[in-house]
């Protein structure tokens, strides 16, 4: 949301509220998620999925430190070091999206899923996919 709504000027500061907005809403939510595989995996005894688990931990770690960062770290827009911090922040923000993405396929692997969940999920990527596809095609024209 923040990539393309900040490219109009008649949007800010919306565009970073909105961002914000969700980003809140991720977090909770992955938290939820991350809670839930830890109850999970400590009543499945003998039952292990490590890369899911490590990859599951390592996005809870990943997302708590973007949001400590962005809450206390974040330099202002002025800032020497704001171009940096940009960087950081925007790489940080794709691998935690690319590494919830394969979390998720490997999750619904482990489930053995009907395959409609798992059409489902796929579905809704590629929406988002189009939409992301199709935001990008207007800040480049805009």
């Amino acid at each position: 949301m923040a990539r393309y709504l900040r490219t109009f000027d008649s949007l800010d500061p919306a565009w970073f509220n909105l961002h914000v907005s969700c980003q809140v809403l991720g977090y909770i939510l992955g938290v939820a998620g991350w809670g839930t595989g830890m109850k999970l995996g400590y009543e499945s005894i003998g039952i292990e999925f490590p890369l899911h688990r490590k990859i599951g931990i390592a996005l809870f770690c990943l997302c708590t430190m973007q949001v400590l960062f962005a809450l206390f770290l974040r330099p202002k827009k002025d800032h020497k070091h704001r171009t940096l911090w940009n960087f950081y922040h925007h790489i940080q923000g794709y691998l935690i999206v690319i590494l919830g993405i394969v979390n998720m396929f490997k999750g619904l692997t482990i489930l053995s899923p009907a395959d409609k969940w798992i059409n489902s999920y796929t579905l809704i990527l590629y929406i988002l996919l189009g939409i992301a596809i199709f935001a990008e095609v207007v800040t480049w024209i805009v």
